[in-house]
């Protein structure tokens, strides 16, 4: 993995946000939102220089470019986004190793990221969004604020999820958000909405219109119905 600085943004204990791409998009739905809704400025790239696939782009291939960008706005720090994370094991430990480190280097005090949550139950257009934290104090406060701890043990896997060890690992606050959703293959606008608005409670920061997101659910909800 490589990284290569561009700025140094002048920020002091910021929440960091980090999510890479997983099933429904989640992360990386809620991610590009919040860049473009608070108009981020890039000041890092992560790139990986190995790049495990090929696109076929209909009887042509290229290589991709993979990489994710680092952002910065009042108070905040928004790793991730874009498509796809690592999927060789050292490239993704690397790169949790890096958000942890640029947490440090700013006195990040809390980490927040995001992914989808597989269900079965038949979902309404109000999917829940589910918390798992670093710790078991922090885990009650949750639910002191009436807001809903994930129900049973799990495997997280991946970037979304490995990044809650390494904070944990290194003194960080660190919580999971994962938000409902019952197919992983599409892109899942409404669980994307559901983290946002869980992100603006326990931040008591307005992060954005969630209009467009709305509008695109109901397009591929439209698109299903034909």
């Amino acid at each position: 993995m490589e990284f290569s600085q561009i700025e140094e943004p002048q920020i002091e204990k910021p929440i960091v946000i980090a999510a890479m791409q997983d099933m429904g998009n989640v992360g990386s739905i809620v991610v590009n939102f919040i860049n473009n809704s608070l108009k981020t400025k890039k000041f890092r790239i992560a790139k990986t220089p190995y790049p495990t696939y090929v696109v076929d782009e209909g009887g042509h291939i290229n290589l991709p470019n993979e990489s994710w960008e680092y952002r910065y706005a009042d108070g905040l720090i928004i790793f991730g986004g874009g498509t796809g994370q690592p999927q060789d094991t050292p490239e993704l430990y690397a790169l949790c190793q890096d958000v942890i480190d640029i947490s440090k280097k700013y006195s990040a005090k809390f980490i927040y990221t995001l992914g989808g949550f597989h269900t079965n139950r038949i979902l309404d257009k109000n999917p829940k969004t589910f918390v798992t934290s670093t710790s078991i104090e922090l885990t009650k406060q949750m639910q002191g604020l009436g807001v809903l701890t994930t129900p049973q043990k799990s495997i997280i896997t991946g970037f979304n999820g490995l990044i809650l060890g390494f904070a944990k690992q290194n003194g960080i606050q660190g919580m999971g958000m994962y938000g409902e959703l019952n197919q992983p293959e599409i892109p899942q606008y409404r669980a994307a909405i559901s983290i946002i608005k869980t992100l603006e409670k326990l931040t008591y920061r307005k992060l954005g219109d969630t209009t467009r997101l709305e509008l695109l659910a109901q397009e591929i909800e439209k698109s299903f119905e034909n």
